[in-house]
């Protein structure tokens, strides 16, 4: 049943993405208007990271013994992942009657999927008390269908950087300002570093729409040290320890939620909030090392999974690349999509590749042919490339032999090879 109403909310429009509020606006009102009944908001926007700050503010709020609504996408394996009800996975017989409520109500005028699916967590999260509610945008931030609350608690910006330019701007100006668009007046905006020209934009919007910049080295700010994180901010500060998930862009993602959750003004960050909830940060996919399965039993070799798919991503991830070449030798499996730059991508971490196989990811709206992947992936400085048809026979090829294995380059594959291996699904 879930299937089958989710099969027919994706034929609702010609387009998988279309930007406007203008069909979400209409949906809502028939609705009656959830987004004005929700508890209050932590809007979150951003290219990488906003995922795991999202992830990390949960964590925080539910330490601080608050009920948390959260809003995420895209989903690994299973659809329910996007919508968090009072901190647990929504309910498969749950979502089908949410799904249904908008599928009536919307009396099947154009809509896209995006839209329909943020309509019905908006009204899960409306029907179920809670403290706090933390939503992610899907895509930008103007015309992003999670836009449509007036005044959250805090809003927040994660590093931007070229994604989507087809949609969002072919400049970082432009991209910056589409997602400062969820910026409103009167609101802190905590903003994590940024590149000078997105910042200027971020800048330039915040002073137009009058909202509270805490700007990253600027009105707040961290260091790390041996120990953890050193944290300060206006009222605010704090020592943490390092977060779980790997890489340096993480210490700055976690120290962007801490600073976000303490600007909210819904609990009190404390040191002890911080050590307790830190701890407790997951968010699969993400540079996810995968300890047991049915895929980890047949390699026999050490494996780990990221969705990371734009050149900034790679660069996160060649940060911990490097640490790990002393270490052993690494083996990449890589998938990406059209829409991705994987020249781009591969650029920064092909110093540390032994030898990369490129898959199609045929979950994917518009994957890249194994063959083009493969010729974008030599441009981009590796040459130990093999093609393959199947992501399962590069990782056969891998089985047995020394070193690390890494699948990356798209959620979608992501989502397949946690499926295929059964443990590591997000619950």
């Amino acid at each position: 049943m879930l299937d089958a109403v989710l099969e027919r909310l994706t034929r609702l429009h010609p387009k998988v993405i279309d930007l406007s509020l203008d069909r979400m606006n209409r949906l809502l009102a028939d609705l009656g208007h959830p987004q004005d009944h929700l508890p209050p908001v932590v809007h979150v926007a951003g290219t990488n990271g906003k995922g795991s700050t999202v992830a990390t503010l949960t964590a925080l709020f539910q330490a601080a013994g608050l009920r948390v609504h959260a809003y995420t996408s895209p989903h690994l394996v299973r659809f329910a992942e996007r919508i968090r009800v009072a901190g647990a996975l929504v309910s498969d017989a749950d979502l089908t009657r949410l799904l249904c409520d908008v599928e009536n109500f919307n009396a099947g005028q154009a809509i896209t999927f995006f839209e329909s699916t943020t309509a019905a967590a908006l009204l899960a999260f409306a029907r179920e008390p809670a403290d706090v509610c933390v939503l992610e945008t899907g895509l930008g931030g103007r015309l992003d269908a999670t836009n449509v609350v007036r005044r959250p608690v805090v809003t927040v910006l994660s590093t931007v950087a070229y994604d989507h330019q087809d949609y969002l701007g072919t400049s970082l100006t432009e991209i910056a300002t589409e997602k400062a668009h969820i910026l409103r007046s009167g609101v802190p905006a905590v903003v994590a570093r940024q590149p000078p020209e997105a910042m200027a934009a971020i800048v330039a919007h915040a002073t137009t729409v009058g909202a509270l910049l805490w700007r990253c080295g600027v009105e707040w700010d961290f260091r790390e040290t041996a120990e953890g994180i050193v944290v300060r901010a206006p009222g605010l500060n704090l020592t943490a320890p390092h977060p779980v998930l790997l890489g340096a862009h993480q210490v700055e993602n976690a120290a962007l939620a801490l600073v976000a959750a303490h600007a909210s003004g819904a609990l009190r960050m404390t040191d002890a909030l911080a050590a307790q909830a830190l701890p407790q940060v997951v968010w699969p996919g993400r540079l996810q090392c995968l300890k047991a399965g049915d895929l980890v039993e047949r390699l026999g070799r050490e494996l780990w999974v990221d969705g990371g798919h734009n050149p900034s991503a790679g660069e996160a991830l060649a940060s911990v690349l490097a640490g790990w070449a002393a270490e052993q030798p690494l083996d990449m499996i890589l998938g990406m999509q059209t829409t991705k730059d994987p020249a781009g991508y591969v650029r920064a971490i092909a110093p540390y590749v032994r030898t990369l196989h490129v898959v199609p990811v045929v979950s994917a709206p518009a994957p890249f042919a194994a063959s083009d992947l493969a010729k974008a992936a030599r441009k981009g400085g590796i040459r130990d490339v093999v093609a393959h048809d199947d992501w399962q026979k590069a990782l056969a090829a891998e089985a047995g032999t020394d070193g690390r294995v890494l699948i990356s380059g798209s959620l979608y594959l992501v989502g397949e090879v946690l499926a295929a291996n059964r443990i590591g699904v997000p619950t």
